[in-house]
């Protein structure tokens, strides 16, 4: 098995039109892993930062982003790290959660609550009734 870092996965998604010779190699390098039907594997980590590069660096709206990373989820060769998880925290995301606090909030779903100073989470989770509550102490 492969794990794959999210230089990777964002060369591969992302379509640069002024890209240059290294870049272009790269897209088919990349691109040529993910269909190659081998094993490979996503961490959890990466997830968070594909997320991040593909909408803060590449500008990508976060339905794209979403539907990006629920793509990733359904690759048969592609193992994502802790995927339940992430799939949770796509719901979230979509209905307006920051995708990193989103992620946390599936990852606590053992704990009764989980605390934060970010009141504008904490009220977004008030207000869609997600589980476990957010709390600012």
């Amino acid at each position: 098995m492969i794990a794959l870092d999210t230089n990777i996965l964002a060369r591969a998604i992302a379509e640069e039109a002024d890209a240059d010779a290294v870049t272009l190699r790269q897209q088919r390098q990349a691109r040529a892993l993910l269909s190659s039907g081998q094993p490979l594997f996503v961490p959890v980590t990466v997830v968070l930062e594909l997320e991040w590069v593909l909408r803060g660096a590449y500008g990508m709206p976060v339905a794209d982003v979403a539907a990006v990373l629920e793509d990733l989820l359904s690759i048969e060769s592609l193992t994502v790290d802790r995927a339940g998880a992430v799939a949770r925290a796509l719901k979230h995301y979509v209905a307006g959660l920051d995708f990193a606090d989103a992620l946390h909030l599936a990852h606590a779903g053992v704990c009764g609550s989980l605390a934060t100073f970010n009141r504008r989470f904490a009220n977004k989770a008030r207000k869609q009734g997600l589980s476990p509550p957010v709390q600012v102490p």
